[in-house]
């Protein structure tokens, strides 16, 4: 080996951190600056997902609600009157209508 060979090895193995500091200090970058794989994207999307999930559970929670409305509309006859009389505005003769407005 030469005597340049040797100094250029001995300078790399004092030195070998260098490269791996510079490759982290390149991914950190990425990390944080580009634009399609950001750290703040990820926050802001898993956020969005986060607010859909639970926008998802309250329909979710409404729908069985009506679907089990409707399921006692279809096969309940009181129900359904119920349904038709504040719907239209009408009543039995033996009751008092009272409306609230607000």
């Amino acid at each position: 080996m030469g005597k340049k060979t040797k100094k250029l090895s001995f300078w790399m193995r004092r030195k070998s951190h260098i490269p791996v500091l510079a490759i982290g200090t390149l991914v950190v970058l990425l990390l944080f600056f580009n634009e399609e794989a950001s750290i703040q994207l990820n926050m802001e999307y898993q956020d969005r997902i986060n607010e859909l999930k639970s926008e998802i559970k309250l329909n979710e929670d409404s729908a069985a609600y009506y679907r089990a409305r409707r399921e006692a509309i279809e096969h309940g006859t009181s129900d359904l009157e119920h349904l038709a009389r504040e719907q239209f505005h009408m009543q039995k003769p033996s009751e008092d209508v009272f409306l609230i407005k607000e």
